[in-house]
């Protein structure tokens, strides 16, 4: 039997949005609302097996029942930019299943299901709406069921003839309309009859039937003060239901047919949504990615490295296979090397064995090109062989002629260059369960297809990177960096178990005494890692008020419980006690699992992830250790010295996106501030708020400083308002003022659109570009997010760009003195080393100099350091 789906797309999106906190990939794209909506549609599709699909969506603000009631759906909040620009992502997802969308002028998405429903309902055919509207209840008939989403996407009630029955003590879903009447809705600035409530309206309806029907027998209505509001309000009633009423006959050029879906549809560009947006878990669940079938070519390989004359080889391609991402300690499977002519690809023991390559690949007068030069580095430090001089990286490159480029192996990159070969990992070693390492004749195929495919394509990346003035960038500042991590990575840091276990030990004991705080104050034991057994203590035993129900009962999500706060003491226990708990569990517990025998964690540094320029990193990934607490802050004592006579050092930029912020906006008020050494978020304050410096109170010093930092991170009216908890209009006069007191920058955000608008791309000081093609994009939402895109870049990617040539200053300064100290860690704009006492003086005063003179500003760069045994001392 043919079954119909009807969603109401905006609906479902909006709670989508508001279900799910903010996600973004690499980009900044958020993509809460697009991944939730993806979820239910994979729900639908799976529980339902639709035969016919439609999305409709609201075609603009103002319909024709604006003409009625000018006031319709009247004082609702602009919908965020966070959600607007996840709109677009949403339409193409749904095409990239194949799956119908529709909007009309002048009507609501509420009428073309409507109207659709009707037809469907006439023909028999078994039709299913989904919304977060109870207006669309009144559709509901034999035929049409509305999966009403009460909380998120998931929470759902079917109403039937029978379910609004029951809920509505005996109610028709015709009737829905005339209890809109009476009642009103507030969601859409309805206005009802006023002081009548749902409760009077069912009662009324159960009497007279419909709205007309009280106004016709108006003096049988009982209660004089009732009778009194009906009057009153007898246009409103009126009006009211006529504004709830859907139009079941609204002049759609859709039809039921046009509805169906295809019985299968290419996964393709679905697949290709799913990588832009970084839903791995979705790409995981696609039954089956097709690979893209690279083009074959023979090789002939050699295995004998005796068969190359390494003494007269200037240049050479080189790769080294290993078996998984983590390159510190995978197993090494085979060496590669091109040198124009032939393809060798050895065993590693036959590497390890053969002087001449050793010695070629530890020459600092030959040229070494390969793909990911961070990689070879550390691989050839495992084989204790001195790499010395790599030359171009294509992983590097690619990343910087286009860091939106998604980068996953080799044939993501080198694929896009004409005759290359490279088959995907996945297509030569398989995933999960089914990976294995290939026999050789494929694998070494694999491997010259990739020595093949990098000489290939570096004259072609070394052009462009010339005509976009970033072969400097390359080979001054990127592969001299590639050296440095890898140097950092393969040495990693000493962490002590015993902090950690003791830490775990006395976190665990605070656990303890939270449960049993929360147990008495609860008045029975019960399992507190169960929703469900703690939302029965809260909502039923203790009364608490309900915020949100799930399907398996009642939601004790962190929003639901910080909305209780102060309700009730057991609320501020459990908080406390999920907090404590992650932080048992994924830092305390789950650092010593990652602790080698060395005694050391070896993270690994992402150098082509973000789009700014900033690194990243993982296993473990020790950029993101919680530091607002002080249990957080506390974990950084397991991260010590490896010597009592060493300590440990971090050297931290001030303020450095702020300083960049003055320098390229010029803003005269800003860089006073820094050249003076005011305290700029006072400064701020002391603009917006007018008033003299001993008049900022902390509570404007506090808003003054989320705002300095949300324009260099493009924060919007709904993104301050939420790290304030203010409301979106009180966050956009704040903007607004900021902006009008600091000229410079509100001039610098003009004039970077108009300039990405005309270029296509925004650039750092040292010329990292980011492509922003959604610049010029005709939806309004897609532009808007392009130009926030636009105005950000260049502050983030040039204060990554400064901290990063600080190390490579660095790395080339301490070369020459007699400095025993080590660089261990880079964490956003702080360097962490390990460095001997008796230098520690000399040495934070050289470091100092070296990150203050990285790059030269019209502001001056402040660096702070402190030293102590652990990295919790030095901070």
């Amino acid at each position: 039997m043919d079954k119909l789906i009807l969603i109401d797309g905006n609906s479902l999106s909006f709670r989508a949005f508001y279900a799910l906190p903010l996600l973004q990939n690499k980009a900044g794209i958020h993509t809460n609302a697009i991944y939730g909506f993806v979820r239910l549609l994979e729900k639908v599709l799976k529980e339902e097996q639709p035969t016919h699909f439609l999305v409709a969506f609201d075609a603009g603000k103002t319909t024709f029942r604006h003409a009625d009631y000018a006031e319709y759906k009247g004082g609702r909040q602009k919908t965020p930019t966070e959600l607007s620009e996840q709109f677009p992502y949403i339409r193409q997802l749904l095409s990239t299943y194949a799956i119908k969308t529709y909007e009309l002028d002048n009507y609501e998405a509420d009428d073309i299901i409507g109207t659709l429903s009707r037809e469907a309902d006439e023909a028999g055919m078994e039709t299913i709406i989904i919304s977060g509207d109870r207006d669309l209840t009144q559709l509901a008939s034999d035929n049409v069921t509305i999966y009403y989403t009460k909380k998120g996407v998931t929470d759902v009630d079917h109403y039937t003839p029978a379910f609004i029955a029951e809920k509505y003590q005996g109610l028709e879903p015709k009737q829905i309309i005339d209890m809109k009447g009476l009642m009103g809705d507030a969601s859409d600035n309805i206005p009802g009859v006023a002081g009548v409530g749902e409760k009077t309206a069912i009662k009324l309806l159960n009497q007279f039937g419909s709205v007309e029907a009280v106004y016709e027998d108006i003096d049988a209505v009982s209660g004089k003060k009732l009778k009194e509001k009906l009057l009153a309000s007898k246009e409103d009633a009126l009006m009211s239901k006529k504004l709830a009423t859907i139009h079941r006959e609204s002049p759609i050029e859709v039809s039921l047919a046009d509805t169906r879906l295809p019985e299968s549809y290419d996964e393709t560009e679905k697949i290709a949504l799913f990588k832009e947006l970084e839903f791995r878990q979705m790409l995981d669940e696609v039954d089956s990615i097709p690979s893209e079938e690279a083009p074959s070519k023979t090789f002939e390989i050699s295995t004998d490295l005796r068969t190359i004359d390494f003494e007269q080889l200037d240049e050479a391609t080189v790769h080294i296979e290993v078996a998984g991402a983590n390159y510190l300690k995978d197993d090494l499977l085979k060496f590669g090397i091109y040198d124009g002519v032939q393809y060798v690809v050895s065993s590693i023991e036959d590497l390890t064995a053969h002087q001449p390559a050793i010695n070629w690949l530890s020459n600092v007068n030959t040229s070494i090109i390969t793909y990911d030069a961070k990689k070879l580095y550390t691989a050839m430090k495992r084989l204790g062989i001195d790499l010395q001089n790599v030359t171009f990286d294509a992983m590097l490159a690619s990343y910087l002629i286009d860091p939106s480029q998604t980068i996953d192996d080799v044939h993501s990159v080198v694929s896009r260059f004409k005759n290359t070969h490279v088959q995907e990992d996945v297509t030569i070693y398989g995933k999960g369960k089914s990976y294995k390492v290939p026999e050789d004749s494929v694998l070494n195929a694999h491997i010259a297809s990739i020595l093949d495919a990098i000489a290939i394509s570096k004259p072609e990346m070394t052009e462009t990177l010339e005509s976009h003035q970033q072969l400097d960038l390359l080979t001054e500042l990127e592969l001299p960096l590639a050296r440095i991590l890898s140097e950092m990575e393969f040495t990693g840091i000493y962490t002590d178990r015993e902090t950690l276990q003791v830490m775990e030990s006395d976190i665990q004991q605070r656990l303890d005494q939270l449960i049993e705080n929360i147990h008495e104050q609860a008045g029975e034991t019960f399992n507190l890692n169960s929703p469900k057994q703690l939302g029965v203590i809260l909502f039923e035993k203790l009364e608490l008020p309900v915020i949100k129900k799930t399907k398996t009962g009642y939601s004790t999500a962190v929003d639901v419980l910080e909305k209780l706060h102060g309700q009730h003491p057991i609320i501020e226990n459990i908080l406390t006690y999920r907090t404590l708990s992650k932080l048992q569990s994924t830092y305390v517990e789950g650092l010593q699992k990652v602790i080698w025998d060395d005694k050391r964690i070896h993270t690994r540094f992402n150098q082509t992830l973000a789009q700014t320029g900033r690194l990243s990193s993982v296993d473990p990934n020790l950029q993101n250790i919680p530091i607002r607490l002080e249990e957080g802050r506390q974990i950084r004592k397991a991260f010590k010295s490896s010597h009592e006579d060493y300590v440990i050092l971090a050297a931290d930029y001030s303020q450095i996106e702020l300083r960049v912020l003055a320098h390229i906006t010029g803003d005269p008020t800003l860089q006073k501030a820094f050249i003076n050494n005011e305290d700029v978020h006072t400064t701020t304050a002391m603009k917006v708020f007018n008033v003299e410096a001993d008049e900022v109170t902390s509570l404007m010093r506090r808003q003054a400083k989320a705002v300095n930092f949300g324009i260099v991170y493009g924060i919007s009216d709904y993104g301050l308002s939420q790290s304030l908890g203010i409301t979106r209009k009180e966050a956009q006069q704040f903007i607004d003022d900021y902006l009008a007191h600091f000229p410079g920058v509100k001039t610098y955000m003009e004039t970077i659109v108009q300039d990405a608008k005309q270029q296509g791309y925004v650039e750092t000081l040292l010329h990292r570009r980011r492509y922003i093609p959604d610049i010029t994009s005709r939806n309004f939402n897609k532009r808007g997010f392009a130009e926030r895109t636009a105005m950000n870049s260049p502050i983030q990617g040039s204060a990554a760009d400064i901290i990063k040539k600080a190390m490579v200053d660095f790395h080339e300064a301490v070369q020459v003195t007699d400095f025993k100290a080590e660089l261990l860690l880079q964490v956003h704009d702080e360097l962490i080393f390990e460095v001997p006492k008796d230098e520690v003086e000399r040495f934070s005063q050289f470091v100092e100099d070296i990150m203050v003179n990285a790059l030269e500003l019209d502001v001056p760069l402040s660096v702070e350091s402190e030293y102590g045994p652990t990295w919790y001392d030095a901070k």
